[in-house]
């Protein structure tokens, strides 16, 4: 896949096919890729727990809560749920302004790899981190900063032109889920001389 089309299909699915799973090996591999990422002074603050055991993913998901705009969806049934997930945590020492920037570009450089492997994910930021710091047991010199919930995509996820300046994601009758995006003109601003 070429970049344009791995960043087309990296969309945030929510709901995985829970028969499929993903191997310690490829979360390592999606893992290396945050190695050559760029970070903010070259700090490199972030740290990273994987899970792919169904017991520590079942812990891990109880802390998640999942698509703010979908009011009436408490997250993925338990057969929809992810198969692996990624804790992303800097380190408070390292940590600066900057490591939310250096979190962006790594989940950015974890998901396109994800794509590529021919899964998908989301990156959760409402997090419960006082009881998933207990789950797994983080020492004090650690911040939780996000969880990327990980798995074969069982959603079709369809990318439409944003109306009326409505950016909310929203879900149709049949499931399929729909995320308005802006056209290039209205991000775009053009020289003002």
């Amino acid at each position: 896949m070429n970049l344009q089309a791995l960043i087309r299909n990296n969309r945030s699915y929510r709901r995985f096919d829970a028969n499929i799973s993903i191997s310690e090996q490829t979360l390592l591999e999606l893992i290396d890729l945050t190695r050559y990422t760029s970070s903010a002074r070259n700090a490199q603050p972030l740290r990273y727990i994987i899970s792919n055991e169904k017991e520590k993913n079942d812990l891990i998901f109880s802390t998640l809560a999942w698509a703010g705009y979908l009011n009436d969806w408490d997250g993925p049934e338990e057969l929809e749920r992810p198969a692996a997930y990624i804790i992303i945590l800097a380190e408070t020492e390292l940590k600066g302004s900057f490591t939310l920037f250096d979190a962006g570009l790594v989940t950015q450089s974890i998901l396109l790899g994800v794509v590529e492997k021919g899964f998908g994910g989301c990156i959760i930021g409402a997090v419960n981190k006082e009881k998933l710091r207990e789950i797994i047991n983080l020492e004090n010199t650690l911040e939780i900063v996000c969880v990327i919930a990980l798995g074969k995509p069982a959603e079709k996820v369809v990318v439409e032109e944003m109306k009326n300046n409505d950016f909310k994601y929203w879900r149709d009758d049949k499931g399929v889920h729909h995320v308005p995006k802006r056209r290039l003109n209205d991000i775009l601003i053009r020289n003002r001389q």
